[in-house]
């Protein structure tokens, strides 16, 4: 349906520049319609209440649909983010849909409990929905993001609202419509694109909506802290993206594989992803083999046509965007790093957003290329003088999302896993996931944890309900 005053944007493609859409422009006036839908929705049960099996049964042919309609979605989120075509049909698009199944079957699968009180008493303790959910959605995964908010909230009972990323709305806007068509009651779902200032923040401040879930930038995941202060003290829960180390230790084994693992944990979706590997903190003893590897990985990986199935590495998300990860690149070179290979636009596709993968060397632990999350192919090498020198490098940023640790003793990787400050530590791999496993970070990455059934408490608050015998 069209905005309350009638607004659009035009939804550009970075795989060429084109228009892909003209989409309606939101602004505080369609949050709060929306939200008052979500808020009816909720309050008269038809969701909330209803009985776990009949969501379960909603869910699971919304995953169907998904499939059904594989293709189409795939080709909406190469288009509107610049994946490859390849990545959309056999990521993103399963991923989403596994996701909004897996939490489907986990409806009736999750109990309350029973607290230990005197004879005399009978405590019970459920789980029962927070009401209206505000789900905020960035433009690097459209639709795995989206189903990591949207399924655990509604299979809890609540009602949502989701506010995709104005680079990126166009999956979103399809997935309520197959959720409609799976059966979510009116006003369950409700989808408003649109621009943070107009309706992020009306979202965020919104006295109706009982929990904001955020994944994107530290500026302005910290806003939503401020709405929520500022208005009635909502939940919110933050994703704030990352600047993963790898910690290469003197004692890895194979540098071919770590280099491989490296290479995709950083260029995959043009390094456009929060816990990307973006640092290497490496012992000097192996940095020469490892960088060599590394700089022949990165000349191998050609930035190509997101449509062509052949293409591994695609558009970053726009022009705004690759200009400033250019800058970002031109600045660090400028403070003392070492640009070894890449660093400057590249046009498969006249008219795109993309870029060469770029290996820099970073001299200064206080460079902004090592502090700064980039977003883009960027990977900054540091050599370290031995695993106590690597482990405070590697803990030296604001961030705290993930890391990796290569040794070829699992007993010194352990351990330095151990002391590495974020929410995902993988050893000797790096990226390798399921949902069965929270994902989240600390420090600036934030405190939410998406996936698996600890994702529940986040749309969930418990009740005691006390009986007396």
């Amino acid at each position: 349906m069209p905005a309350a005053d009638g607004r659009v944007f035009e939804d550009v493609s970075p795989r060429d520049g084109r228009i892909v859409a003209e989409v309606a422009r939101g602004s505080a006036e369609d949050i709060d319609l929306a939200v008052r839908a979500a808020r009816r929705a909720f309050d008269d049960g038809a969701w909330a209440s209803a009985d776990p099996r009949e969501r379960k049964r909603v869910l699971l042919r919304w995953a169907e649909l998904i499939d059904e309609h594989a293709e189409e979605l795939a080709q909406l989120e190469s288009a509107d983010a610049g994946h490859p075509i390849t990545d959309a049909r056999k990521v993103d698009v399963p991923n989403a849909r596994n996701c909004i199944a897996w939490y489907a079957e986990a409806i009736d699968k999750v109990y309350g409990e029973i607290a230990p009180t005197g004879a005399d008493a009978l405590a019970l303790i459920g789980r029962e929905p927070l009401g209206v959910v505000g789900a905020v959605i960035p433009w690097n995964y459209p639709l795995i993001i989206t189903a990591w908010k949207l399924a655990p909230a509604l299979a809890t009972g609540n009602s949502a609202v989701l506010k995709p990323a104005e680079q990126s709305p166009l999956t979103a806007l399809a997935l309520a419509e197959l959720g409609a068509e799976a059966g979510l009651p009116d006003g369950v779902l409700n989808v408003v694109p649109g621009f943070g200032e107009e309706a992020g923040e009306p979202l965020g401040r919104h006295l109706l909506v009982d929990k904001i879930a955020f994944t994107g930038s530290v500026e302005v995941g910290r806003r939503f802290l401020t709405y929520a202060g500022e208005s009635n003290g909502k939940a919110v829960s933050l994703e704030l993206g990352g600047k993963s180390p790898h910690v290469v230790l003197a004692d890895a084994g194979d540098l071919d594989d770590a280099a491989q693992a490296i290479g995709w944990g950083i260029f995959y979706n043009a390094g456009q992803t929060c816990h990307a590997g973006s640092r290497v903190v490496v012992e000097r003893a192996l940095a020469p083999a490892l960088t060599e590897r590394l700089l022949e990985f990165a000349r191998d990986m050609v930035p190509g046509d997101p449509a062509d199935a052949a293409t591994t590495l695609g558009a970053l998300v726009s022009e705004d965007h690759l200009a400033g990860v250019l800058g970002r690149v031109d600045r660090a070179s400028g403070n003392g790093a070492r640009l070894l290979v890449g660093g400057a636009r590249v046009e498969p596709v006249p008219g795109g957003a993309y870029m060469q993968p770029t290996v820099l060397e970073a001299l200064d632990p206080s460079d902004p290329i090592v502090q700064e999350e980039v977003f883009g192919p960027v990977l900054a090498i540091q050599q370290a003088d031995d695993a106590e020198h690597a482990i405070a490098l590697a803990n030296g940023t604001g961030y705290g999302l993930a890391a990796a640790v290569w040794s070829s003793s699992i007993t010194t990787a352990h351990q330095v896993a151990r002391r590495l400050r974020a929410g995902t530590v993988w050893i000797n791999t790096f990226d390798a996931s399921s949902l069965t496993t929270p994902f989240g970070g600390v420090k600036d990455s934030g405190h939410g944890r998406d996936r698996s059934l600890h994702a529940l408490d986040a749309y969930t608050h418990l009740k005691t309900t006390w009986v007396a015998l």
